[in-house]
């Protein structure tokens, strides 16, 4: 299976899921939808919410419906990063959960949006500098900006993080600057075009891991918990949108000659 394909089924599926979560716990997504609980119609809007994840999620895995799907989804994810995360980081802008939250949220549009230039046509207009060549040269920079963000969050929250790395594997605090730090060179390699196909590469396999060994780990010690559900649904909705964009760079270079020449943009299904 190619990375691109990988990458929109793990997307899709999570999203999916996670809003089933929203009709089976009546309520919005836990953490990863910070709804204020003064909302009116708070639940009919998470049913609402959940449905359209559903439909969206699944849609994105039927042919006929998947550029319509991933459209609305990315659209969808758009708005809870300009309405929900954004205002907050605005609001508390020193506040280093804030800025992580952000990143996530932007990891996962670009997610989207690449995903969207896998499964349209190359168009000339407005279209086609949305989801042609360009704008997934600029779904990869929103992603490369928002991986210092979840890097460094592994400093500022360290033993949060070191905590989330099952008993069986030592030096915790390690392995948690360690990843720490591959985020942040991630980003950096893709935002300055150094080995950025090896870096994309190397940040999703990272996430793969990690959604295994430590959300996985999570839902089987809480089987019951919204939280863990939604941490490893969103774990893997991050790992696709990794994968798309590694996918949106097959066929470039895997050494430092990638940053001398334009990688493909993946804009046709693989």
């Amino acid at each position: 299976m190619s990375a691109m394909r990988l990458g929109r089924l793990l997307f899709a599926l999570a999203l999916a899921v996670l809003g089933a979560l929203n009709l089976a716990w009546a309520d919005f997504s836990y953490v990863w939808q910070p709804v204020p609980k003064w909302l009116p119609w708070r639940e009919p809007l998470a049913d609402a919410s959940g449905v359209l994840l559903i439909a969206f999620g699944l849609g994105m895995l039927v042919p006929r419906a998947a550029r319509l799907a991933t459209l609305l989804l990315t659209a969808n994810l758009g708005l809870w990063l300009l309405l929900i995360r954004l205002p907050v980081l605005v609001a508390s802008p020193g506040v280093a959960v804030n800025w992580e939250a952000l990143g996530e949220s932007m990891m996962l549009v670009a997610g989207g949006w690449i995903l969207l230039a896998s499964v349209s046509g190359r168009e000339s207009g407005w279209r086609g500098r949305f989801d042609g060549p360009q704008g997934v040269r600029l779904a990869r920079l929103l992603y490369a900006l928002a991986l210092p963000m979840m890097g460094l969050s592994h400093f500022f929250y360290l033993q949060y993080t070191a905590a989330m790395i099952p008993g069986w594997i030592p030096f915790h605090v390690g392995f948690a600057c360690l990843t720490g730090a591959a985020h942040i060179a991630a980003g950096l390699g893709l935002l300055f075009g150094v080995i950025p196909r090896l870096a994309a590469t190397a940040e999703a396999v990272m996430i793969s891991i990690f959604a295994v060994v430590a959300n996985g780990a999570g839902v089987l010690g809480h089987p019951d918990s919204h939280f863990q559900w939604t941490d490893l649904l969103v774990a893997v909705a991050l790992n696709g949108a990794a994968w798309a964009v590694a996918g949106s760079l097959c066929g470039a270079p895997w050494g430092l000659a990638a940053s001398h020449r334009r990688p493909p943009v993946g804009s046709s299904p693989q």
